[in-house]
Formats: structure tokens, C-alpha cells, sequence
């Protein structure tokens, strides 16, 4: 069976103390209120992770995971202000986010960059979350299965067979992220189905049923458990409601 993720990326919020105190909260939380049949990743700022890492302590590689937001495409060197994906394994990192929409917008994250990013991740052995998804203007085009379809092949589709049991893509309608809109979860699952059926065109059957898709487009504890229904929506990836541990543990629940 796939795993049930639930992936909580506070993007560039809470102080360290903050954070410490969230991830506190989180923890216990699942401890005292879940079945710990979900995945749940903890996906804090860089400064936040080291220390978050202890938080979690020995529940790490049981069902708590710690993720970062981002690597640099490079191995080492003179890059100043980036992090590689070896000092990330280094401080106990198990998931890394690749290719999320603000990435692409606001840095400019092309195709290739993001290849090279999937590989550097996967060579650490840590999990890759891959986000794909389209903006309004191509969803009001409705060409959003091809924009979809390029992002992953254009990234991913290179690699080889064996490295999809540590991947997990993540469906995100740009549309619907802060916006105060969210896909219909009918919406949600035609996307996520057709992402699972290009896995299996491309590699087979078998793989394509075992790669977790989350979905990452404004999920909250409202409707979590009707987007959790959908056949191919195998958790999500949460934003806003992660900074809130009521909210992100309840998205965890209706995960359940």
C-alpha cells in the first residue's frame, strides 16, 4: 500500500523559539491524538531544522519526519546563501520539497534546475517531494493536463525506475494557494489520476500504484476529508493550516 502523507511547510515564518514551540505542540499532538498510520513531516526554515530534529528525537523514522523547503542543485562550492543537499542529510533532513510554485515564480526555477535538484536529493537519500500544478491562466485555457504533464516529464521522467519508491509528487493549483480558493475535490482527482497514469506510461502499473500524490492547493481541516477520499489523493501538502498545530493535526486525522 502507499503511504498517507501529511507534509506541513511553514514557507518563511515563526522565529526559531517559535518554531521550537509549534513543532512542540505538533509532535505531542499526534502522539496523544492520532493512529500514526500517516506519514506526518514537519518542513520548518532552514535555521529551524537542527533543532526541530532533536525535538522529534527517536519518533524520527517511525512516523515523524523532518523535511527542508529547497536544496541547491550543486554538490558544494562557492554558492553563497545556498544549502546542499548533503547539509541537509547532515542534520537529520528525511524529506526535501523540489520545485514548488513559489520557486518557480519568484526565483525563476526552470525544467533542467529542478532535474538537477530531484537527482542531488535522491543521491542523499532523503525523499523528494516533486510539486507540479498550473496557474489560473492555464487553467482557464484548460490545457492544464499538458502543463502538468511537461513539468513532470521535463524533471523527473529521466530517472531511473528504482527512484520512484523515494519519490512523492505533490499537486499544487497555483490558483489555490492563498487565494481563499480550492479545487473541487472531483478537480483535485482528475489531475492527481492523470499525474498516477503517466508514472505508469512512462515506468508501469505496479510503480505508478505505489507513488504517493499529495495534494497542495489550500487544504484545510474543512475539507480534508472530502479531498482525502478521491482514489489517487494520497494526503497533502499544507501551508497556511500547518502554522496552526489545531488545524494541522485535525488535516492529519481526516487522514486517517
Amino acid at each position: 500500500m502507499r503511504k498517507k502523507i501529511v507534509a506541513g511547510n511553514w514557507k518563511m515564518n515563526t522565529t526559531l523559539a517559535e518554531g521550537q514551540a509549534l513543532a512542540s505542540e505538533i509532535i505531542h499532538m499526534v502522539e496523544d491524538e492520532t493512529d500514526r498510520s500517516v506519514q506526518v513531516v514537519l518542513i520548518p526554515p532552514f535555521t529551524h531544522l537542527y533543532p526541530i530534529n532533536k525535538l522529534i528525537g527517536s519518533l524520527r523514522k517511525k512516523h515523524i519526519y523532518l523535511g527542508a523547503q529547497d536544496c541547491s542543485a550543486h554538490e558544494k562550492g562557492a554558492y553563497t546563501g545556498e544549502v546542499s543537499a548533503a547539509m541537509l542529510q547532515s542534520v537529520g533532513v528525511d524529506y526535501v520539497i523540489v520545485g514548488h510554485s513559489e520557486r518557480r515564480e519568484y526565483h525563476a526555477e526552470n525544467h533542467a534546475l529542478l532535474a538537477q535538484k530531484a537527482r542531488r536529493v535522491l543521491e542523499h537519500g532523503m525523499q523528494l517531494i516533486f510539486c507540479c500544478g498550473e496557474p489560473l491562466s492555464v487553467r482557464e485555457a484548460g490545457n492544464y493536463l499538458e502543463y502538468v504533464e511537461a513539468q513532470l516529464r521535463e524533471s523527473l521522467f529521466e530517472l531511473e525506475a528504482d527512484l520512484w519508491e523515494h519519490i512523492v509528487i505533490a499537486y499544487e493549483p497555483v490558483w489555490a494557494i492563498g487565494t481563499g480558493k480550492t479545487a473541487t475535490p472531483e478537480q483535485a482527482q482528475e489531475v492527481h489520476a492523470y499525474i498516477r497514469s503517466l508514472i505508469a506510461e512512462r515506468y508501469d502499473k505496479a510503480l505508478a500504484h505505489e507513488v504517493s500524490i499529495l495534494y497542495g492547493g489550500s487544504c484545510k481541516p474543512e475539507n480534508a476529508a472530502e479531498l482525502f477520499a478521491q482514489a489517487d489523493i494520497d494526503g497533502g501538502l499544507i501551508g497556511g493550516a500547518s502554522l496552526k498545530s489545531r488545524s494541522f493535526v485535525d488535516i492529519i486525522k481526516a487522514c486517517q
